[in-house]
């Protein structure tokens, strides 16, 4: 059985037989929800790849604390893979974060597409949006045991997605856009030694004629993911897979 893994930020600086502490909600989860015990190993990540594996030598309701028995600095993925789901009703755009950090995405930026049903409108329901997005992305980092914790980006409008497009194209990375308009398919069109790959998934009413054409003029390219249109919830989770499968 694998070891659960805990976040803390704050760890930096720790070495094999170290004493390490950890506090807060993570401590408190352990204790009371996964009813950790003495002489169990956990690992504790930073969200930025470090991983710390200890045995536990000592818990209480707010704190766990044990030996440091092992450190490894997981290196990032290659290539970095980042999805843009557009806001969707239901749920379904967490659900495809939560899916997409298992299956490996990197980071995701929120899009407020042009047929989003959904509205991040103002400052207040943006920061609500995002934090519980950045939420669904950490418990599924931990679920999958990953070291990295995807960072989940401001929301974008259409306008600001297409200079986007451009940086990371004018930067050599690659940009696909899954619409089921397209004719060649994503696994025609897997890049080889590309450091960044971006995945646009829009909304359950579809990405815009007006929309599309700026993003291919922004340099994204338009690809089909299969037979079936997917839902929003699916689409980004599908591509990640294609491509970790053929990294």
């Amino acid at each position: 059985m694998t070891r659960p893994v805990y976040v803390d930020p704050e760890l930096t600086d720790v070495t094999p037989g170290a004493l390490l502490r950890l506090s807060g909600d993570e401590a408190r989860h352990a204790a009371t929800v996964r009813r950790t015990r003495v002489g169990e190993q956990i690992d504790v990540v930073n969200a930025q790849g470090l991983r710390a594996t200890i045995t536990v030598s000592d818990v209480s309701k707010t704190e766990l604390a044990g030996t440091v028995d092992a450190v490894v600095q997981d290196q990032p993925h290659t290539p970095r893979i980042t999805l843009v789901q557009a806001l969707a009703k239901g749920g379904r755009d967490e659900q495809a974060v939560e899916t997409a950090t298992e299956y490996g995405a990197d980071s995701f930026i929120p899009w407020q597409a042009e047929r989003s049903i959904v509205s991040w409108s103002d400052a207040a329901k943006a920061r609500k949006g995002q934090s519980k997005w950045q939420a669904t992305a950490k418990a599924a980092a931990k679920q999958s045991r990953r070291s990295w914790v995807p960072q989940v980006g401001d929301v974008v409008s259409s306008k600001t997605l297409a200079h986007h497009i451009s940086d990371v194209v004018a930067g050599g990375g690659k940009v696909f856009v899954c619409h089921e308009s397209a004719t060649e398919p994503l696994v025609a069109s897997l890049p080889a030694g590309t450091d960044e790959i971006v995945f646009i998934v829009g909304p359950e009413g579809g990405i815009t004629d007006s929309e599309l054409a700026m993003f291919t003029d922004a340099g994204a390219q338009v690809v089909l993911l299969g037979e079936h249109v997917l839902r929003s919830a699916t689409a980004g989770p599908w591509a990640i897979a294609v491509i970790r499968t053929n990294a």
